[in-house]
């Protein structure tokens, strides 16, 4: 970038002295490598002067100065993490609405979930000026903990920032429910990634409720069925406000989106 007539060069040890941490850089990451290409140029602080007598000094002193008071704020990456069973046998049922609503935000967003990292079907971009990584655990539910804490701990994501989607059997069919923080609630796929954060439940959860099974219906069973066409059509719609609370809660906030959450009824209810 140019400030005035003096220009700018970034290097690893400029971003690292900008704010941004150092294994950003380094590391084979898709954040380090976008820096590496210039590809951010809005990440960096733009320096100009409000009048005709202030300047920059060329001096090493006055430099510093002038990059320290401009240090933008680190922003982390969020983690949004669909829980289901790899395969077309899962493909459509209770189990994988994790996998479907991700599936269905990143739609929404363009963004493609074609890689494969970390043990998982892997997409990175943008939700407004949010960066952003999906991710879909292709361990088998029971072991979706081995994915998500080795994507979390390698790209040192804060757990505030890591948002999990998944099935929930105590909730109405079709109905969400955005928290800060909690349990598993008796889900395999939550216990194991609890497991593998070493107990810690402070991360963002996005439940989608797939309602209990009828009459004397094992569970297990239950999970596993697909949906039925009328199903799928109260799912398809509920995922498009499963897309607006995500959006919400990266770009204004948690609080926010979960009132969104709240506030919003079912396509049964609105018939």
């Amino acid at each position: 970038m140019k400030l005035g007539s003096t220009a700018v060069v970034v290097t690893s040890s400029s971003v690292a002295t900008l704010g941004f941490p150092k294994n950003y850089y380094n590391k084979p990451s898709w954040f380090g490598q976008l820096l590496k290409t210039n590809m951010f140029p809005h990440h960096f602080p733009i320096l100009s002067s409000s009048s005709s007598s202030a300047s920059i000094s060329t001096t090493t002193e006055d430099s510093s100065d002038a990059v320290a008071a401009a240090k933008p704020k680190q922003q982390h990456p969020w983690l949004i993490v669909g829980l289901g069973n790899p395969g077309k046998k899962y493909h459509s049922t209770r189990h994988n609405v994790g996998f479907q609503m991700v599936d269905a935000l990143a739609d929404a967003e363009g963004i493609s979930i074609s890689g494969v990292s970390f043990k998982a079907l892997f997409g990175k971009g943008f939700i407004g000026n949010v960066p952003v990584m999906f991710a879909k655990p292709q361990t088998f539910m029971n072991a979706s903990g081995e994915s998500v804490g080795a994507i979390v701990s390698y790209y040192e994501i804060p757990l505030k920032q890591v948002l999990l989607i998944y099935d929930d059997l105590d909730l109405p069919f079709a109905k969400l429910r955005l928290l800060p923080k909690g349990g598993h609630g008796g889900h395999n796929g939550m216990k194991s990634v609890i497991n593998h954060f070493k107990g810690n439940r402070d991360f963002p959860r996005l439940r989608i409720g797939i309602g209990r099974p009828p009459g004397k219906m094992d569970t297990a069973n239950f999970v596993l069925r697909p949906f039925t066409k009328q199903e799928q059509e109260e799912l398809d719609f509920m995922f498009q406000q499963g897309i607006e609370a995500v959006r919400i809660l990266l770009l204004e906030g948690l609080n926010k989106s979960a009132t969104f959450v709240n506030s919003t009824k079912s396509m049964e209810q609105l018939g």
